[in-house]
């Protein structure tokens, strides 16, 4: 019996086929063709194809001919997909998805031939009004929790507009600070919480906001009841509520618009079915956005229907206060754009965001990348076709090249063509070094084998024309730039001599609106944006969400707003996004295009190094990092060292203050099995002082590095004590960042005790302005003394203000978190002191101190028990006697602490259960 397999089943007309293919042989003329039962054929190839078209020889003469060419159909189509996914040199590759491309379809009035017209300066809203009120927004919610409370809060700290929040209905803040305001515009997540206020607030803010100038933003709050005319309370002016709209513009002679761009019409339906309309008959009011019906709601017959104004500015003829009213929220991108205009506007531009803008587009990867999705020299010319676009429009714009060599030519035959077009056009393009072998920094633990594989990439770039002095580098999936991988810093220091790089990951991925910058070991951080587009994003038809999806977050959304919202925008993109469908440069030049019509942004782009130190120029106070603990976040813990772990980090702090009794407290934990410290250091002994110090810029490799991992099954309370991290005024928030469930001891003495303890404490190791001044010189020296004398002077005298201090750590830690020691108790009754604090941090076995402390005559204080039943004591520095204050200076020191002393009292009984102590009421009852 033949081995043959027919192709289909035949029907009753073709048995004589049938028979004819089992029989072995088809004619044709006079040769014979044996199939595969009979041996060799005079066809090329076996399997389904060679046995298709013998049959089909045959065939040409049947019935069955329609069959053969569909099978035929179908067999082609496989052979194109194999080809497709299985042979490197096909010429079938790149033909599924090409013609699938999106092209850029923005157009405007400010855009001609694609090419940007230059437009008039927008307004400059400054005036002299502003020197009354500080830069800052006060917001009245109807709730903590109200979606639009978030959404404008959200919107002010993306912009980094200062702001105070509160719940309308309650008493008004304090509005005014000696003879200047405190807010620059007030805003109403709820107009009608403004329209019923009570009288007395009411005529308050009024008076306020007329005698600073101060204007007032108002949303109309979506309402279950539909108002057809219904009059604004004390207003000549009327709303309609609960509308669909669509097709928004904007009227351009507003002079409202500042950062926004009019001319242009928003087409499409408008997001949210309760859109509110004004109707007015007064020239104080002036329409700054129109919209109209959605026909499909409110069927016109054909009849042209006037605009319906939805953002109203009240000029103030009135009543002598400005405002601007939105008849919608914050989820129409427009309005977002309208919202900041109105925050420069009202306050007199104390609250304008500069128009400038800059830009820059890394491609990661280059070289990098699986057979079939790297560049082809046409994907090349694009590249470089598309960047010309767009340099047209921003200035100075280049694409920023990102390589590692090894991969160099490992794509397919038409992919080495394009790697070779990349170095033909080396000069077209910025570059910068990614890795070698794109192995991620924090995998490696020597920084001799670091560096050989970064030189491995500098010898290719040499080799290959690569310009290796950009100064900038970017670590493969952000790896050891946050957290810190220290290594990575110095082989980048040593071998590319590098100044700037970026990440999404600090001080987390999300929100983005919180990503900032920081600068360690010399080397500037930038916070990168993400586009939406991610190594997978190839083709418009897998895109999350479709082309709609991809255009939405271009024409008004997350992508568009990001540009919008920051100063410097890096941008992080995959060589596989510039090949398939080319969506990168669909997404960028179209994001550009569209900021053109709608805004007044002014869009450049410059090298890294350039964009970091413009970086810093406008945001200083993000030079120094604030290390977080990499285990809060599943995506750092990915991209940090496996040889590190937070389980050693300390469990609790002691915080101090210095002269407190913090060295016979750390001494007393020491001597508890289940509690260990740091390791000591050669220069501070016990005490680390990270996050007070320069120590704090070492890096969190650094810290860690005092507290040693613990073997399984002997884990214990692991602490720092550092006490002068009590009044240092970054610590708490250091602190909180890097621990944030440790737990805080303090001990406090009477704060004039203190400052002559520390005053003795430095003559006793010979300081020279100590043991040449007195003590009362040095507390009542003036600013103008020298700055040895005055430096002196806040060591003594600003630790003890101790409420000041205990507020910012609150700030940070829970008050259930905070342990405060009586220090006199803990000299007298150190027992008793050490139960409570046991109890405080939960630990077990419970020590008794009774069997452990011994009280020593001679020192004045309890001492450690040790072998032999002798008492182990504190250095001879410690309980040294020394001369009593004199009478002049606790005086003095008396009359300076009252005020802080009185706010400890109010302190104390507001977090419950911390009795006063004795010594703050004799520092009070004497005082009085």
């Amino acid at each position: 019996m033949s081995d043959t397999v027919p192709l289909w089943k035949p029907s009753s007309s073709s048995t004589s086929n049938q028979q004819c293919i089992e029989n072995g042989h088809i004619q044709r003329g006079s040769t014979s063709y044996p199939n595969a039962a009979g041996g060799t054929n005079g066809l090329s190839g076996n399997g389904a194809g060679s046995i298709l078209t013998r049959n089909c020889l045959h065939l040409l003469k049947s019935i069955n001919f329609r069959r053969c060419v569909v099978a035929l159909v179908l067999l082609t189509v496989a052979t194109i997909f194999y080809y497709v996914y299985y042979v490197d040199n096909s010429p079938f590759v790149g033909l599924i998805h090409r013609d699938t491309r999106p092209s850029p379809l923005i157009h405007c009035r400010m855009l001609h031939d694609n090419v940007a017209i230059e437009s008039s300066e927008a307004p400059d809203h400054r005036s002299e009004a502003r020197l009354r009120i500080d830069p800052k927004v006060l917001v009245f919610v109807e709730t903590t929790y109200s979606r639009l409370g978030r959404d404008i809060a959200e919107l002010l700290v993306y912009n980094r507009i200062k702001y105070k929040i509160e719940v309308a209905g309650k008493s008004l803040p304090v509005l005014t600070n000696l003879d200047k305001g405190r807010y620059g515009v007030i805003v109403f997540e709820n107009l009608d919480k403004y329209l019923h206020m009570d009288k007395w607030n009411r005529e308050l803010l009024d008076k306020y906001c007329r005698e600073y100038s101060v204007g007032i933003v108002g949303f109309v709050s979506p309402s279950e009841e539909t108002l057809v005319g219904a009059q604004l309370r004390n207003f000549p002016l009327y709303i309609h509520t609960n509308l669909r709209l669509r097709d928004a513009s904007l009227n351009a002679a507003s002079p409202v618009l500042r950062l926004t761009r009019a001319g242009d019409t928003a087409w499409g339906i408008l997001p949210g079915s309760d859109w509110a309309v004004f109707q007015h008959n007064h020239s104080t009011y002036e329409p700054l956005e129109w919209a109209q019906k959605n026909i499909l709601d409110y069927p016109t017959d054909g009849q042209v229907q006037p605009p319906l104004p939805t953002v109203l500015q009240d000029h103030g003829r009135l009543d002598g206060i400005q405002r601007i009213l939105f008849g919608s929220g914050l989820k129409f991108w427009l309005h977002r754009l309208l919202f900041l205009d109105a925050l420069s506007y009202l306050s007199h531009g104390q609250l304008s965001l500069s128009l400038n803008r800059m830009i820059l587009v890394d491609i990661d990867d280059i070289f990098v990348g699986e057979k079939g999705t790297r560049l082809r020299p046409d994907d090349v010319q694009a590249l470089i076709a598309t960047q010309a676009k767009i340099a047209a429009i921003v200035p100075g714009f280049r694409f920023n090249l990102g390589f590692s060599g090894k991969y160099f030519h490992h794509g397919t035959r038409d992919e080495n063509l394009g790697d070779d077009m990349l170095l033909r056009n080396v000069d077209q393009f910025n570059w910068f070094s990614h890795m070698w072998n794109h192995q991620q920094p924090h995998l490696y633990d020597n920084v001799t084998v670091l560096m050989s594989d970064m030189m491995l990439n500098k010898d290719f770039a040499n080799a290959k024309g690569i310009p290796t002095d950009s100064g900038y580098s970017v670590s493969p999936h952000h790896s050891g730039v946050y957290p810190a991988h220290e290594l990575l810093y110095v082989a980048w220091k040593k071998v590319w001599n590098i100044k700037v790089t970026s990440t999404e990951e600090y001080p987390h991925l999300r929100p983005a609106r919180l990503r900032r910058g920081f600068i360690h070991r010399n080397i500037m951080v930038l916070p990168r944006q993400t586009c939406g587009l991610f190594t997978h994003t190839m083709y418009i038809d897998r895109y999350p969400g479709g082309r709609d999806k991809l255009d939405e977050s271009i024409q008004g959304g997350e992508l568009f707003q990001t540009i919008v919202y920051n100063p410097i925008n890096i941008f992080m993109t995959h060589m596989s996004n510039y090949g398939s469908d080319r969506l990168a440069l669909y997404t960028f030049e179209s994001v550009i295009k569209f900021i053109r019509c709608w805004t007044n942004i002014k869009l450049t782009s410059a090298p890294p190094l350039q964009l970091g130190e413009t970086y810093f120029k406008l945001h200083p106070d993000e030079t120094d990092p604030v290390w977080g603990n990499p285990c809060d976040d599943s995506r750092h813990i990915k991209i940090w060292s496996k040889n590190k772990s937070c389980d050693s980090l300390p469990k609790f702090l002691v915080i101090g203050p210095q002269k407190t009794g913090t060295t016979a407290l750390y001494t007393f934990l020491s001597m508890h099995n289940s509690v260990s410290s740091n390791l000591p250091t050669p220069d501070t002994f016990e005490e680390i002082q990270f996050f007070n110090k320069n120590n704090y810029y070492r890096g969190l490799d650094w810290y860690m590095s005092f507290f040693p991992a613990q073997s399984n099954g002997s884990e214990k309370y692991m602490f720092e004590k550092s006490a002068n991290y009590f009044d240092g005024d970054f610590v708490p928030r250091r602190a909180h960042a890097l621990l944030p469930h440790a737990k805080i001891i303090t001990i406090l003495i009477s704060p004039a005790k203190r400052a002559y303890s520390w005053y003795q404490h430095q003559r006793a190791h010979g300081d020279l302005i100590a043991n040449n001044y007195s003590f009362y010189q040095i507390i009542t020296a003036s600013d103008s003394a020298p700055k040895a004398l005055k430096d002196l002077r806040n060591r003594c005298l600003n630790p003890g203000k101790y409420a000041q201090h205990l507020e910012r750590w609150l700030t940070f830690y829970a008050a259930q978190q905070l342990h405060i020691i009586d220090g006199e108790q803990l000299k007298t009754h150190p027992v008793d002191v050490m139960t409570e604090v046991q109890r405080f941090l939960k630990i077990t076995p419970v020590m008794d101190y009774s069997n452990q402390l011994r009280f020593d005559a001679k020192k004045g204080f309890f001492c450690q028990i040790a072998e032999g039943n002798r008492t182990k004591c504190l250095g001879k520095s410690k309980g040294k006697p020394y001369p009593a204050m004199d009478d002049r200076s606790l005086k003095m020191l008396q009359r300076y602490y009252l005020s802080h002393n009185t706010a400890l009292v109010k302190l104390l009984k507001k977090l419950g259960s911390r009795p006063i102590p004795q010594w703050l009421k004799d520092d009070l009852s004497t005082t009085s």
